[in-house]
């Protein structure tokens, strides 16, 4: 019923204008149409009865917000330092799996045990090096204690110190092989966690063959070191920079937490027209994990300029914007102005408006008729 009697009022204050326009026309003489069609010397203003007046909403135009939200997709990811890939140090074949998906682990924690021949021949190859670099020592120091006491020959010294000198180099090698491939005795190797961390992913089981080189056979990350990656569409790029305030909502927590820009990823892809934003979190989170969803709100700067509903502007000819003023006479003012940015009902005025001026949010169409029945 309301909006019934708000329509018969409107069709009212229509039906009144054009009267008005009727009269105008009626009463206008031969001197006064050949000055319409003269050049106007001020904006065409429309004069309102003020029993219509009231059924139009006029508002102060105000300052735009100083900044606005940027809504943007996005997900929890663990950061590149905080995954790791353990792959196997030497050819061989899966003997045990220690270790569950989701599992806590400490560095050094043991994830796998593989038996290899190749880990049997480089514990053996480490035991003759340690022998030879023993007896090496041995000759050596013999030499030394020789020619000390007169006895022995300066160029045997040299040849057992040369002799010493390659037995360490040899010892060295082995020992950083045995080294790689982990502790064990014999043919069997212990793979163990790098870092800690928890266990994402177990992509082998008992009895697989494994060789250095190929897929990972486990995966880790930690989860205290977790950040958050969004989609920015490269339009918006030039709103966001890093250090800007952010708050991250994660649904399937029902919690918001504080978070800055870190980081750009530095292309764009080529088929969304979106780059990556990293985000770090203001604090810890219980329950948080990687691959959840969220949504990023950023903060960015607002564009310069007046902020007027979006149904105070009427769109002209398909390209000009005008807004209607009041002026201080009573009369209101077709003026064109300069639009930006429209979001959540509000349109952002670049050009044309001062502050505190007037203008119809409500009713603008009209007078925008009221207006073309004058020309």
């Amino acid at each position: 019923m309301k909006q019934t009697i708000e329509y018969l009022a409107i069709a009212a204050v229509a039906g009144l204008l054009l009267g008005v326009a009727a009269c105008g026309r009626k009463e206008a003489s031969p001197s006064s149409v050949q000055s319409k069609s003269a050049p106007k010397a001020s904006p065409l203003a429309v004069e309102v009865p003020a029993a219509q007046k009231q059924f139009l909403a006029i508002e102060a135009a105000g300052a735009a917000q100083d900044g606005e939200a940027l809504v943007l997709p996005g997900r929890v990811v663990f950061r590149a330092q905080a995954q790791s890939a353990v792959g196997a140090a030497m050819p061989g074949r899966v003997a045990a799996v220690l270790v569950r998906p989701g599992e806590l682990v400490k560095a050094g924690t043991p994830l796998l045990a593989i038996d290899s021949a190749d880990a049997a021949g480089a514990r053996a190859a480490l035991d003759q090096a340690t022998t030879r670099l023993a007896s090496a020592e041995n000759v050596f120091k013999r030499q030394v204690e020789m020619v000390e006491k007169g006895v022995g020959l300066e160029i045997d010294r040299q040849e057992a110190e040369a002799r010493l000198k390659e037995a360490r180099a040899e010892h060295a090698r082995a020992r950083h092989a045995v080294g790689l491939i982990g502790s064990g005795q014999g043919n069997r190797l212990t793979v163990r966690a790098p870092l800690d961390g928890v266990v994402m992913a177990i992509r082998v089981a008992v009895g697989a063959s494994v060789a250095p080189g190929g897929e990972a056979l486990l995966e880790l990350g930690d989860p205290d070191r977790l950040q958050v990656v969004a989609q920015v569409p490269e339009g918006e790029l030039r709103r966001v920079a890093v250090g800007q305030d952010a708050e991250i909502e994660l649904p399937a927590l029902a919690a918001r937490v504080a978070a800055k820009v870190e980081s750009f990823s530095p292309k764009v892809d080529p088929e969304s027209r979106r780059t990556q934003l990293y985000l770090a979190l203001a604090r810890k989170t219980e329950g948080l994990r990687a691959g959840m969803l969220a949504q990023v709100n950023l903060r960015v700067t607002g564009e310069a300029g007046l902020s007027v509903p979006v149904a105070a502007v009427l769109i002209k000819d398909g390209k000009r914007r005008v807004v209607y003023v009041e002026k201080p006479d009573g009369k209101f003012e077709a003026r064109e102005v300069q639009t930006g940015r429209n979001r959540d009902g509000r349109v952002v005025i670049l050009q044309g408006l001062v502050p505190g001026e007037k203008i119809v949010v409500r009713g603008a169409l009209l007078l925008d008729t009221q207006a073309e029945q004058l020309l």
